[in-house]
């Protein structure tokens, strides 16, 4: 199943078996950047004051502003009303106040791009990487990758062993990140397909068979540059990708 980018219309509500991901520009002017602050709680503001650079701290901004808009949108209220809860992982979720449990988010950013997923009734994760040399990319895989994954990158003609490094890195995030888990989960113990223009999937999961039957994973159609996907805990589900506002 290919995951087509279009530019839809606002968001509305979730079908069962239906993934909307949003791809939002996060390099914004700073009147933007000034609205979006408004909506945030004082914990993000702070959280956004730590940054080092101001350029991260305005894209930190953005991503959390506009993921508040989005959640806002399918809960008809205001962003700011918006309010999270966190696991012990860390996995931000819905406040029970707003009594959506059934809707579950995921958000991933990298450079200028963030990427929003959301489902109801089933996990999902979502994660997007610039593409970028790698200092050591064969020991890294060695050291993070599932020894099926790391034959498969060696396996890959040299000009493309990036792209296939970061396919596998954001399939296994997409993965885990669903499952809650955070970076303690073993990464080598489950496997996802890693070449380039081959289609996303979970090939094998050691503590979890049936995962390769039972979850959906997605490549994202992302501009040239980056690599990214989605997966769900449900068979079959149609992942539909969309653009969130202005992007360039």
């Amino acid at each position: 199943m290919s995951v087509a980018l279009v530019t839809g219309p606002a968001p509305s509500r979730l079908a069962p078996h239906e993934v909307q991901v949003w791809l939002a520009h996060l390099d914004r002017g700073a009147a933007m950047v000034d609205r979006l602050v408004g909506v945030l709680s004082e914990d993000e503001r702070e959280r956004a004051g730590r940054f080092h650079f101001r350029r991260d701290a305005m894209r930190w901004i953005v991503a959390r502003g506009t993921l508040r808009g989005i959640l806002a949108a399918y809960l008809q209220t205001e962003p700011a009303a918006v309010a999270f809860s966190y696991s012990e992982k860390g996995k931000p979720t819905l406040a029970e106040r707003l009594g959506r449990d059934d809707l579950q988010f995921s958000v991933s950013h990298s450079a200028d791009l963030a990427a929003f997923a959301l489902a109801v009734e089933a996990p999902v994760g979502v994660d997007v990487e610039r593409l970028r040399d790698v200092d050591d990319m064969e020991g890294v895989a060695e050291r993070t990758f599932s020894a099926r994954e790391c034959t498969a990158l060696r396996d890959l003609p040299r000009r493309l062993r990036s792209e296939g490094f970061f396919n596998c890195w954001t399939r296994k995030e997409a993965y885990v990140k669903a499952l809650g888990a955070g970076l303690s989960y073993p990464l080598e113990r489950f496997s996802v397909s890693i070449a380039p223009g081959a289609p996303a999937r979970l090939e094998s999961v050691e503590d979890a068979p049936a995962h390769v039957r039972t979850w959906t994973m997605e490549a994202l159609p992302l501009r040239t540059g980056f690599a990214g996907a989605v997966a769900v805990g449900r068979p079959g589900v149609r992942v539909r990708c969309q653009r969130w506002g202005e992007m360039r």
